[in-house]
């Protein structure tokens, strides 16, 4: 293995000798051949020649041996270069402080669990107080430009800081970008944001101990190049609370679906998905720790396929194919399709799902943020029988209209998704709906407004997240549809639907009243230290007085409900519960 091992340095002398060979070579050559090529011809016999004489590939990849480098010196004079350009104190982080802020979705949550985990090995130490940080990573969102205006504005602030700091320490502040908006803007970040010392991708994480070598030894340096396979399966994240009750496990990464809005596809690349047996062992240790509550995250999480394992299928015969891709279509909901071609074969997320139930009874399971195309009815089945998987599903509309469905890619219509609706419904009784919605997109008129109004009603939803259209570049909406809604039009359609969503999800919570609920305890309410706060198996925020029984965060509680409103339920506590001892409704 010692060939391995070779410097740059010792790589770079073998190939400038033998270049060095190949040209006297080529002076004798070209004195007896001039007379009789022209020009044109002369330099091309040259060029064969500088290559034919050089190192081959496999020289390249193999590396030279030590022995044949040392005669290499020999002749060429020069001195081995131990690349030691970099201070020695700065070869790994040797208690250097680093100091994570997390914007966006719980995707990015469980990236800065990732990087931090990927620091720590390296001798960084976190701190929660940004005075002490040498290192100041933003890990970032890009879905809209409301959010990169936040890290601006963030931006400008830190550039105060990292003054006052240089000014008054002799070790300066270095400021990274991680996630999606360093890989989206790029260049145009180092550009414009001087402050900046590291850039990196999504997938570029394990990138991070040398950048920021290279960013103290007084360089800027990025890495965002995206990747068809990292998916850290190996990396197993460090959460930001110590003994929290409740975590994120990224299952895949990257999606394929390419709606016409968004951006996800662009900046955290293709669908790649973690082995299961990665993934069943983070659970198995979140449940050694005492974790009560994992949410499987993805930005598809429903179309999660493991490849690696040996139940994918090969070639086989032209029937062989055809069955399967009948399989396929039975794997998606009923009436949707896919822009892209499905994978066939592979361990999909109803395996996934019925196994890391197992693992724990007493743990919650939750999901997001899934395809409303991959809820076949074997999703939907496991859902209802298997106690500890929450019956809540994130359900993504986006509009109530065919037509601007169908502007978004989205793969279906109205109808269909009102089918899945009633589907899910009559499956998982007492189901718990949450869903996107987009105000405003291209193209949508009055009457696509009323329609997505009237959906919002007519499924009836618990919790929504809704936001008016925010064009991306990158998107084909970007490059073939117009952003011709009006942004004051834009926001009065988007508070329309807020209103409404508060109605129904109100009205909704409503019936609730008088039941009771298995709570799990997250912790103090933000609004009483006499209260305690947790969640409902629907996902909706419950708070109840403490009470003479000490209840702690990860204890599960019977709350009867007294009082309601769109956005959360009160009531007492019971008795203490047990999510073994639950009964679904």
């Amino acid at each position: 293995m010692e060939h391995l091992r070779t410097s740059r340095a010792t790589l770079a002398a073998v190939v400038l000798l033998r270049c060095s060979r190949a040209v006297r070579y080529d002076r004798r050559r070209f004195t007896s051949e001039a007379r009789t090529k022209s020009p044109i011809d002369q330099r091309s016999a040259k060029f064969r020649s500088r290559v034919s004489s050089g190192p081959t590939f496999q020289e390249f990849i193999r590396g030279t041996p030590a022995s044949e480098t040392s005669a290499v010196f020999a002749v060429a004079g020069e001195e081995e270069s131990d690349d030691s350009y970099l201070p020695p104190d700065l070869d790994s982080g040797k208690g250097r402080k680093v100091y994570f802020e997390t914007y966006g979705c719980q995707m990015n949550v469980n990236d800065t669990e990732i990087a931090w985990s990927i620091l720590q090995r390296t001798g960084y130490q976190r701190t929660a107080d940004i005075n002490k940080a040498d290192v100041v990573l933003l890990v970032t969102c890009s879905i809209r430009e409301k959010a990169e205006q936040t890290i601006r504005n963030r931006l400008q602030q830190l550039t105060a800081l990292k003054k006052r700091r240089s000014s008054s320490s002799s070790t300066p502040m270095k400021v990274g970008i991680l996630g999606c908006m360093a890989g989206r803007l790029k260049t145009e970040l180092l550009q414009q944001e001087k402050l900046l010392d590291v850039l990196a991708g999504p997938d570029s994480y394990r990138d991070l101990p040398r950048l920021l070598r290279e960013a103290q030894g007084g360089q800027r340096a990025s890495s965002l190049l995206l990747s068809l396979e990292e998916t850290y399966a190996d990396i197993m994240p460090v959460q930001q609370v110590p003994r929290a009750r409740s975590a994120f496990v990224s299952i895949m990464r990257g999606c394929d679906n390419m709606c016409s809005y968004c951006i996800v596809p662009f900046t955290r690349g293709r669908e790649r998905s973690r082995p299961v047996s990665s993934i069943l062992e983070e659970v198995q240790m979140l449940s050694n720790q005492g974790v009560k509550e994992v949410t499987l995250l993805g930005q598809n999480v429903n179309s999660y396929r493991d490849l690696s394992e040996q139940q994918f299928s090969g070639g086989g015969s032209s029937s062989q194919q055809q069955q399967q891709q009948q399989q396929q279509q039975q794997q998606l909901s009923r009436g949707f399709q896919t822009i892209y071609r499905p994978r066939l074969g592979g361990l999909r997320f109803c395996h996934l799902l019925d196994r890391v139930s197992r693992i724990d009874p007493d743990m919650r399971i939750r999901f997001t943020s899934p395809h409303p195309k991959d809820f076949p009815d074997e999703v939907l089945h496991l859902i209802s029988e298997r106690h500890n998987i929450c019956r809540q599903i994130h359900l993504p509309a986006q509009s109530g209209s065919t037509r601007v469905l169908k502007a978004m890619r989205r793969g279906y219509t109205r109808e269909t998704y009102l089918d899945l609706v009633t589907n899910i419904k009559t499956i998982i009784p007492g189901v718990s709906l949450s869903s996107d919605f987009i105000s405003g997109f291209c193209g949508e008129t009055e009457d696509d407004h009323q329609e997505t109004l009237s959906l919002i009603q007519e499924v009836g939803y618990n919790i929504g997240f809704l936001f008016a259209y925010s064009m991306r570049k990158k998107t084909q909406a970007f490059h073939r549809l117009q952003d011709d809604v009006p942004p004051d039009v834009k926001q009065r359609r988007l508070q329309d639907c807020i209103a409404l969503f508060r109605q129904e999800a109100a009205r909704l919570n409503a019936t609730l009243v008088g039941s009771t609920q298995l709570v799990l305890v997250e912790g103090v309410s933000k609004r009483s230290a006499a209260e305690l706060c947790g969640r409902s198996d629907g996902n909706m925020k419950v708070i109840f007085p403490k009470g003479d029984e000490a209840f702690q965060p990860g204890d599960y509680v019977q709350v009867e409900i007294l009082s309601s409103s769109s956005q959360s339920l009160r009531g007492r506590a019971v008795i203490r519960g047990s999510l073994r001892d639950s009964v679904p409704p």
